[in-house]
């Protein structure tokens, strides 16, 4: 592009920011738990918090029964790997939003208020490679087809959420923001259908990743403070890291001639727990700063009184399920616990206050699994990590909650895991003879030992799960370790 025009669409989205209306807090609710909190309680979840929004990462049927009727913005999502399917054929995609979408709006007012169609979830992430770019933007027409035939067109936009890596900037400033090379074709593509059907664009801002990717962001300038020493960026001053993020991707709209393209943020958090400076109270600090920004709405430097007309925080509750190939605490972006417990206090816009816990929660009987010290303990480190590539042992990472336990405390918390995910069955805390049945809670300061919840929706956790390789050897080597010293 001439740099002539490239200034012009800068100058455009700088003194011409767009209107915006009310600023929308929603949530994104997954359900990559092996004992998910049921729907309905969920459900209460939200209204018991004022949560006028909500994102999903599917279309799960009783997900959606539960929300018929309750006047929630709705997001529901299209997997990655329906994609191809759905960029070949119209067909496969009028039968979806038949199933999926007409179905709930035929219920009039008891129906789902569906908002947006999230074709794939982060499509073109780095780690994916290519292998969805051919399909992304043609799915999307296929589903947008499909709406309106089914007369939903003006009522339900399609949307594409992307991961924040589809963007680079050599100088790590805005002014200097661009899509990545291997993503420019397609990128306009789909920018181009987007603004034909007045959709916006969804995009993951994550501050926590940044600051641990870079090291030239401090954790003051992630977290919003006062304090942060700002960035100089041609004259705008950046004060905090997701103004800084949010600006790069405004620049790289512009720069293929976007510069009025809404924006959504669609996944923002701060996990609590599974890495260094991942705590419940350094996410309390982010989500304030986050939420005191949004609701002044102040804007950005190129979008100044203009800022997203909706943000979703990642994420409603803790699921154990999630991949942990990027790190360890992506098990904790829940601002609940996995069983509807608030971590710390939050403004949904009726000021700072603790949230309404999930009421009536139905858990498994109070039993732990720990290991039995009477026994010869010299192949307990091996039965922990054989639980650990099954269960979830994210909290005993370095600098997670539960790090500082003393060996064979995180023996007993690795048995735990394990003897909970398969719904305390007896022989389920057997290894090899080390595992003991007790009564008596084994949790230690901040280190919950968890009981899992009473659930029908529990998954088959026999051979589908695959835990990375490389997390297995750390937890082999702290386990080793703790032992030997």
């Amino acid at each position: 592009m001439p740099p002539g025009l490239r200034f012009l669409f800068l100058f455009l989205a700088t003194v011409c920011p767009l209107r915006s209306t009310a600023v929308a807090i929603g949530v994104n609710w997954g359900t990559t738990s092996s004992h998910p909190l049921p729907p309905l309680k969920v459900l209460e979840l939200l209204k018991s918090n004022n949560i006028s929004k909500v994102k999903l990462f599917d279309a799960d049927p009783l997900v959606l029964q539960a929300l018929s009727g309750s006047n929630i913005g709705v997001t529901v999502g299209i997997p990655n790997s329906m994609l191809k399917s759905f960029n070949s054929s119209k067909k496969v995609a009028e039968s979806w939003v038949h199933d999926n979408v007409t179905r709930y709006f035929s219920s009039g007012s008891s129906g789902v208020r569906i908002e947006y169609i999230a074709v794939g979830d982060e499509p073109f992430h780095l780690s994916y490679g290519e292998q969805f770019h051919p399909f992304v933007t043609g799915a999307a027409i296929n589903v947008q087809t499909a709406l309106t035939r089914a007369n939903l067109a003006s009522q339900v936009k399609v949307v594409v959420p992307c991961s924040y890596d589809i963007i680079q900037s050599e100088s790590g400033l805005p002014s200097k923001g661009h899509f990545r090379s291997d993503l420019n074709k397609t990128m306009i593509e789909l920018l181009t259908f987007l603004r034909k059907h007045h959709s916006p664009f969804f995009v993951t801002i994550s501050p926590f990743i940044t600051f641990h990717k870079s090291k030239n962001i401090s954790l003051d300038f992630a977290l919003f403070k006062e304090a942060a020493h700002p960035r100089n960026d041609s004259h705008r001053i950046y004060k905090n890291s997701f103004d800084l993020s949010y600006d790069t991707l405004v620049t790289a709209l512009s720069v293929v001639g976007f510069p009025e393209m809404n924006i959504v943020v669609a996944k923002i958090g701060w996990p609590t727990d599974g890495a260094a400076n991942a705590t419940s109270f350094i996410s309390e600090t982010f989500m304030k700063g986050l939420m005191d920004h949004v609701h002044s709405k102040s804007g950005t430097p190129l979008r100044p009184r203009n800022p997203p007309a909706e943000t979703y925080i990642f994420s409603l509750l803790d699921e154990d399920q999630r991949s942990i190939a990027t790190g360890n605490f992506e098990r904790h972006w829940g601002l609940f616990t996995f069983d509807g417990q608030a971590k710390y206090r939050i403004d949904f816009g009726q000021g700072l206050k603790k949230p309404e816990n999930a009421k009536n929660v139905e858990y498994l009987p109070s039993k732990w699994c720990v290991v039995n010290n009477n026994k010869d303990l010299s192949n307990a480190s091996t039965n922990a990590m054989d639980a650990c590539s099954v269960a979830d042992c994210t909290a005993l990472s370095p600098g997670g909650s539960c790090f500082n336990i003393s060996w064979p405390g995180n023996i007993s918390y690795a048995f735990n895991s394990y003897y909970q995910q398969h719904d305390q069955r007896a022989d389920s805390c057997d290894f090899g003879g080390l595992g003991l049945i007790t009564t008596v809670d084994p949790s230690v300061g901040n280190c919950r030992f968890s009981i899992e919840l009473r659930t029908s929706h529990t998954v088959s956790l026999s051979g589908s799960y695959h835990f990375p390789w490389m997390i297995l050897l750390t937890v082999k080597s702290y386990f080793f370790l703790l032992y030997f010293y």
